[in-house]
C-alpha cells in the first residue's frame, strides 16, 4: 500500500496535541494531562489501572498524571470500601469546570477537521478510525505484554 495512513494520523494528532497542549497550560494542564481529567469525568470511580488501559498508556505514566491532577486539586481518590489499595478517582467542582472546557474545545477541534465532510462520510470515517483503534489496541496490550510481532 502506498499510503501512509498512520503517518497522516500521527500528523493530525500531534497537531490536535500541539494546540490543546498550548491552550491548556493555563489551566496547570501538560502533557496530555486533559485527557485524563476529561475520562475521569466520564467515568466517575474509575481505577488508575482502567484509566491506562482506555488510554494505552503504561501505568507509571498514569500514576504521574493521576498524581499531577490530584496536586492541583482537579481529581479526588477514595479508598474502595472492600480494598484499601484500591483508588477511585472522580473529580473535583474545579476538575469538572476544566474538562467541560476541555470537551467544548474537542467538540470544536472535531467539526474544524471534519469541515467538507457531510454526514455520510463523517459516519463512514467514525467507523472505519473506530477499527483502527480496535487493532491498535490490540497490538499495544500485545507488545506491552512481552509479544513480539512478525514484521
Amino acid at each position: 500500500m502506498k499510503e501512509d495512513i498512520l503517518r497522516q494520523i500521527g500528523t493530525i494528532a500531534r497537531a490536535l496535541d500541539s494546540i490543546a497542549n498550548i491552550e491548556f497550560k493555563e489551566m496547570q494542564l501538560n502533557r496530555g494531562q486533559y485527557l485524563y481529567l476529561v475520562r475521569i469525568k466520564e467515568n466517575p470511580g474509575i481505577i488508575s489501572d482502567h484509566l491506562a488501559g482506555m488510554l494505552n498508556v503504561d501505568r507509571t505514566t498514569t500514576a504521574r498524571s493521576i498524581k499531577k491532577l490530584a496536586q492541583n486539586q482537579l481529581i479526588k481518590k477514595e479508598n474502595d470500601h472492600e480494598n484499601k489499595k484500591i483508588k477511585h478517582l472522580f473529580v473535583t467542582e474545579l476538575g469538572k469546570k476544566l474538562a467541560e472546557r476541555i470537551e467544548k474545545e474537542n467538540a470544536y477541534s472535531n467539526e474544524i477537521v471534519l469541515t467538507g465532510l457531510d454526514q455520510k462520510q463523517r459516519r463512514e470515517l467514525a467507523a472505519l478510525l473506530q477499527k483502527v483503534e480496535q487493532n491498535a489496541s490490540v497490538n499495544w496490550r500485545l507488545v506491552k505484554n512481552g509479544e513480539n510481532r512478525e514484521y
